[in-house]
Parts: structure tokens; C-alpha cells; sequence
């Protein structure tokens, strides 16, 4: 079954591996009855996002590349 860019943007994930300017970060996010990981970048090219942050889909490319931001405010 293949992910289409509707169905994965504004999905909530977990930075596992610190996603910012210069890295290439990763996040688990629950999809397909899962948890997946997926190559992130920040959705705001200046943001750095520590591991353990909840973060939400704001972009996909297909096949296994996130753009997100923090989902909460600290």
C-alpha cells in the first residue's frame, strides 16, 4: 500500500537522530499500523530539533523523506 503526500502530512512522529541545518535527521512516525522511520529535514531551514522532540509532518517525498516542525511550543 503506497503512501501519497495527503495521508503522511500532519502525521505526529519522534526525532530520533537531531534533524537541522547541515544534518539529516530522522523521525519514527506511526503510519500503516506502524512505526516507520524516515530521513527528516527541518520544515524551517534554520530550526534544530533535538532527539525526543514530537514533531508533525508538514512535507513528504516520496519514498522515505519528512520535512517537519516541533509540534509543541517548549
Amino acid at each position: 500500500m503506497a503512501m501519497d503526500d495527503a495521508s503522511m502530512v500532519g502525521l505526529m512522529g519522534r526525532v530520533t537522530g537531531t534533524v537541522g541545518p547541515g544534518l539529516v535527521g530522522e523521525v519514527m512516525v506511526r503510519v500503516r499500523g506502524g512505526a516507520e522511520h524516515f530521513l527528516a529535514y527541518p520544515a524551517a531551514p534554520k530550526d534544530r530539533i533535538e532527539r525526543g522532540t514530537v514533531v508533525m509532518v508538514v512535507e513528504y517525498l516520496a519514498p522515505r523523506t519528512v520535512y517537519v516542525s516541533a509540534a509543541y511550543e517548549n
